[in-house]
């Protein structure tokens, strides 16, 4: 009987009909099943939001399950080969990738009742290491990586998980699903919003998280250098993310470069990817 070492610990128990132990073997492999992506942006926003029963955790390839069966004292591990089974001292190989950990349960409960090897069993199964269900996180994130997904979880707690962005990040997350386009979402609204501008993740998407697009800012001001752009920013906002002005500058004469031509702004124009502003002095 292998024994593999718990990896996230979440129940899922699942109670049948009773019994004595499966002696289970397990050998590793290296291969995800099948997964959904996002929900299409044809659909509503409360059913692209709502969990369904296919959101219970689908067991496949690679993930570990500990069946227990219900008056014995020993529980036993086993690790899901790449075709989707898992070994059985009584059952012989038993196909489990594609169902619930409550299904997997009725089903050995039954095939234990129909081998004459036990009258009401009663099975509890287990998943103790969830490999085969994923989201991807990428880019401008504190902990880039894979993330599990044994339950339904929105995108704000994806980005939870892996500790929010980073400071030079962008102002959205890009979504890739497995099938269909990318989709584009503001961190502020999945933050603040309501839930329907917070999907729930697939198993399968890959999130990504791009840095900002920067500006640049000399002159007379007090910090010069190289900012984040953030949607809509004005040059008096620039001038004070650069610490502000100095005692001889003014918002008044500030120009910019932009696409090789210079270009006199205003205090309340929009700044744009790439922009180099140039702060002037005040005339006395």
């Amino acid at each position: 009987m292998a024994i593999f070492d718990k990896l996230l610990p979440t129940s899922v128990a699942v109670a049948m009909l009773a019994g004595a132990p499966v002696a289970l073997a397990q050998q590793a492999s290296g291969v995800a099943p099948p997964v959904a992506p996002l929900a299409p942006q044809g659909q509503s926003a409360a059913a692209a939001n709502a969990p369904s029963e296919a959101d219970e955790y689908i067991i496949g390839p690679e993930d570990v399950i500990e069946i227990e069966v219900v008056g014995l004292p020993d529980r036993t591990r086993a690790k899901v080969y790449t075709d989707g089974t898992i070994q059985t001292n009584l059952l012989g190989k038993v196909q489990v990738s594609g169902q619930t950990p409550r299904q997997v349960g009725e089903q050995l409960a039954k095939l234990f009742k129909a081998g004459g090897f036990y009258a009401n069993p009663v099975v509890n199964v287990e998943v103790v290491n969830y490999a085969s269900r994923y989201v991807t996180v990428l880019g401008a994130v504190s902990s880039p990586g894979l993330v599990p997904i044994n339950r339904p979880y929105r995108m704000s707690e994806v980005l939870a998980r892996v500790g929010g962005v980073t400071g030079g990040a962008a102002e959205y997350l890009v979504v890739r699903p497995e099938q269909g386009p990318e989709v584009r979402y503001n961190i502020k609204d999945l933050s603040v919003g309501d839930v329907t501008k917070d999907p729930f993740v697939k198993a399968g998407d890959k999130i990504f998280a791009p840095n900002a697009e920067l500006f640049y800012i000399s002159g007379q001001v007090r910090q010069p250098g190289s900012f984040p752009l953030s949607s809509d920013l004005t040059v008096r906002q620039a001038i004070g993310r650069s610490g502000g002005l100095t005692e001889t500058g003014t918002e008044k004469k500030v120009t910019v470069t932009r696409d090789g031509k210079k270009v006199k702004l205003s205090p309340d124009d929009k700044i744009q990817p790439g922009d180099v502003l140039v702060v002037g002095e005040r005339l006395f």
